[in-house]
């Protein structure tokens, strides 16, 4: 596939690990029952890339290691250049030169959230800084002017077994998210900003359509949204592709959050069901 890769900008942008943070000591779920225990931030040392994304006893739970820039204008450009499949390296403390990968970006918290070996998240601290070789923003897929890319690392967007026929690209997803299943975040004007949530209050149509099986990292398309400007903007016929990024959620309106990498106002892109449709099976 024609690309701009070679001038799409890889640029230095650096955060630190992000100690978890508490508004209120309970989070309240969709049915009044009060639930007290973890959410975002810090190293979360038993979940990981390819883990279900209803895996945790928690809320809005962020695998691996979640990282933020503590100045937040850095932090807007650190959240904005950082994108999914960039190489991330420990900057300070026992894990120096470690790298990782970007698996995701969280809105409303701000954070990148990056993937490390058990070994590695054993070793890193609280406050250890990492640097990410920012690089995708700025993608164009030439030969598709109707197509916008958020978010992607090129060289990983390069592996992913996309196919090209009629016009159309071709691409494996996990599942398939009606678009009236998407709820906080939409409304959002910065599709490079983070994240938005499949709603899973509804746990037997979640089962129904399948989306019980998700897992961090894979790829899923969403019906008849075009968030090329913003997301969720509901448009009959438009497609977004995006990468499940952090655990599901017990407050109403929320759920597994997935951040943007591809999107069209028309039916450009066609959805194929791959069960292998992970970022995992790209970084390797």
């Amino acid at each position: 596939m024609k690309t701009n890769r070679d001038r799409v900008v890889k640029i230095s942008v650096s955060g630190e690990v992000a100690h978890p943070i508490t508004r209120a000591p309970f989070r309240l779920a969709i049915d009044g029952t009060p639930w007290l225990f973890p959410g975002t931030g810090g190293i979360t040392y038993n979940f990981t890339l390819g883990d279900s994304a209803y895996k945790m006893a928690g809320d809005h739970v962020e695998p691996d290691v979640s990282t933020k820039n503590p100045n937040d204008s850095m932090n807007a450009a650190y959240v904005k250049y950082s994108c999914i499949g960039n190489e991330a390296i420990v900057l300070t403390g026992k894990a120096k030169d470690a790298t990782g990968y970007v698996i995701g970006k969280h809105g409303g918290i701000n954070h990148v959230l990056i993937h490390f070996n058990q070994e590695v998240k054993e070793s890193l601290a609280i406050g250890d800084k990492i640097q990410v070789k920012g690089w995708g923003n700025g993608l164009v897929l030439e030969d598709y002017p109707e197509v916008r890319a958020y978010n992607i690392d090129p060289a990983l967007f390069e592996k992913i077994s996309i196919e090209e026929k009629d016009g159309k690209l071709f691409f494996p997803v996990k599942a398939v998210v009606p678009g009236y299943l998407m709820g906080s975040g939409a409304g959002s004007g910065n599709p490079a900003g983070g994240d938005y949530d499949i709603i899973t209050n509804d746990k037997a149509l979640i089962g129904k359509l399948g989306l019980d099986k998700l897992c961090i990292g894979d790829f899923v398309a969403i019906e008849n949204h075009n968030d090329s400007f913003g997301l969720g903007g509901y448009v009959e016929g438009a497609v977004t592709i995006g990468v499940v990024v952090h655990g599901d959620c017990i407050i109403t309106g929320h759920g597994p959050g997935v951040t943007v990498i591809l999107t069209s106002h028309k039916d450009f892109i066609i959805p194929i069901i791959n069960e292998k449709a992970n970022i995992s099976n790209y970084l390797k």
